[in-house]
């Protein structure tokens, strides 16, 4: 019988001594073959003899086993023989030796956020989805059925969106709402993509999203009307250009797409056209012309994104194609050794808490102890997540989700700041400030009240007081100013609603560098110079 258990099961039938003495009392001693049977009850709680406990077990017809075949069929829930400890620890250890032998067939690779920016309708979603789909990280039997659906709503050039944009409001419209998140990967770096919005309506979480980047990619239309629609005053170019910069983001590529339009055939003077207007307004949001490359592509054909434009096609250009010049881009540098800054993007509950963000400085392990401010409370990472998976350790840089210990979920908002124990944030209500007024009809008084986004804070903000008028040509200032105006550079005071996490610029840009909003309008970027009202980080958490 024994043997008919090990051919069906394909499991290894244990002696009934063996399988009877890996029973153990409540102390994990190993229990003798008879002791271990005793404890075997009736319904009445009464102990049943060896003899009489072994018999009670039955095979499938309902027929008695004898004690040694029913103590070969103590099997776990998928149907296995259960393990010795020695077995078990002979497991472990393989899968250990496993898990190295992975890490080490991939070594890590660095990770590189980009945000896709632009006007709605410019094509990032599409570029976004060729890029998966030329790095292979979406199956053709997926693509098959985002065609197939996308052309039963007559909308067949969107399937390759739909990677990105996942949710049916998304879908339907063809419009980005939330920011798209994926991954891809080449022979030289991980590439996080952050796929912004484009629509004025969502602009709130296109700064969400480039808070998170190291490098801009805005995408802009060839198509005749197109490019001139997203580029006139108004325009979500413009806008978004000038929020990736505030942002922080150093280096910008500038996608021209759909350069296989009927209305421009990959002609090098509609690129040149385009190029030529959007390049002098770049350089007065701030960006260096060596920090501007301007490519062009078709992000539905994908030409132009993985291999270089065809010759015969597009003669006049002989750059490289955009995730080679990606690739050829030198390392960003990271903080690693500074203290941890995560501001919190997103939280959610999933068998805990989980919070959601771009590791600024620092590096986060599984069980380390953390401060999340401003609210002081002390947590533990429970598990660190990097995409999908499972990691001991979280490097600067890289966008991460963390099971933490110690917080419920309704107690975290975005904006929030997780920190090292030793080296808080500060929090502040009360700061000065160094604004630069983008867009503004009116004039701006003390008193004034508008939106403030620092980094992934979002706070109702008013101006207290004008301190001095900067010049922008000579650097010389003028006090007591009684208003300010566009295109005006002024030293200002605010204050905020709430308590924030904030950092002078000079001291950590990331947690510094802030955009003022007011009717769905960027009216203002700036800097933080001075934290009038403070805690000191280096206070201890409660």
């Amino acid at each position: 019988l024994s043997q008919w258990f090990f051919d069906v099961c394909g499991s290894v039938a244990l002696p009934a001594e063996a399988a009877a003495s890996d029973i153990k009392d409540n102390f994990g001693k190993a229990l003798p073959a008879e002791a271990a049977a005793s404890d075997i009850k009736d319904n009445f709680g009464k102990a049943l003899p060896a003899e009489a406990a072994a018999s009670d077990i039955k095979d499938k017809s309902g027929k008695v086993l004898p004690a040694e075949a029913a103590a070969s069929d103590i099997k776990d829930k998928s149907g296995k023989a259960s393990p010795t400890p020695g077995e078990a620890l002979e497991a472990a250890a393989t899968a250990e030796s496993q898990s190295a032998l992975a890490a080490a067939a991939f070594p890590e690779l660095e990770n590189v956020n980009i945000v896709f920016i632009g006007h709605v309708d410019a094509g990032k979603s599409t570029i976004g989805g060729q890029l998966l789909k030329l790095t292979g990280m979406v199956d053709k039997r997926t693509l098959e059925k985002y065609e197939r659906e996308a052309k039963e709503k007559n909308r067949e050039s969107w399937y390759l969106s739909w990677a990105l944009d996942t949710n049916t409001e998304e879908r339907e419209k063809g419009k980005t709402v939330e920011v798209g998140r994926a991954m891809f990967t080449t022979a030289c770096k991980r590439f996080t993509i952050l796929d912004a919005p484009g629509h004025r309506s969502f602009v709130p979480n296109m700064i969400n999203g480039a808070a998170q980047a190291d490098i801009a990619i805005l995408v802009i239309s060839a198509r005749r009307g197109e490019f001139e629609t997203g580029f006139e005053r108004g325009g979500q170019t413009r806008e978004h250009a000038m929020l990736a910069k505030t942002a922080g983001v150093k280096h910008l590529i500038v996608l021209v797409n759909k350069m296989d339009d009927p209305t421009v055939e990959w002609k090098g003077e509609r690129y040149e056209e385009c190029k030529n207007k959007l390049l002098p307004y770049l350089k007065q949001v701030g960006f260096r012309k060596t920090d501007i490359t301007f490519m062009p592509v078709s992000g539905l054909l994908g030409a132009g994104l993985k291999d270089r434009v065809d010759p015969k096609r597009c003669p006049w250009y002989s750059g490289p194609a955009f995730l080679e010049y990606l690739d050829s881009l030198p390392s960003i540098f990271r903080s690693s050794s500074g203290p941890v800054r995560i501001p919190i993007v997103d939280r959610y509950k999933d068998m805990g808490t989980i919070i959601m963000g771009k590791l600024e400085s620092g590096a986060v392990s599984k069980g380390q102890s953390l401060v999340l401010m401003p609210n002081r409370s002390t947590v533990d990472a429970i598990a660190v997540f990097v995409e999908e998976n499972e990691r001991p350790t979280a490097q600067c840089g890289e966008n991460i989700r963390i099971k933490l210990k110690g917080v419920e979920e309704e107690d975290v908002s975005p904006g929030f700041v997780l920190c090292s124990p030793g080296l808080l944030c500060h929090t502040t209500r009360v700061f000065d400030a160094q604004v630069v007024v983008m867009e503004y009809k009116s004039i701006i008084c003390a008193g004034y009240g508008a939106v403030l986004h620092v980094h992934t804070a979002v706070e109702d903000v008013k101006i207290t007081n004008l301190i001095c008028t900067i010049d922008r040509k000579t650097g010389q200032k003028k006090p007591r100013p009684r208003f300010i105006k566009q295109d005006m550079s002024a030293i200002v005071r605010l204050e905020t609603s709430g308590i924030i996490c904030l950092e002078t610029f000079k001291e950590f840009p990331q947690l510094g560098r802030f955009t003022l909003r007011d009717e769905g309008k960027t009216v203002a970027v700036g800097k933080v110079l001075k934290l009038v009202s403070c805690e000191p980080s280096s206070a201890g958490a409660n």
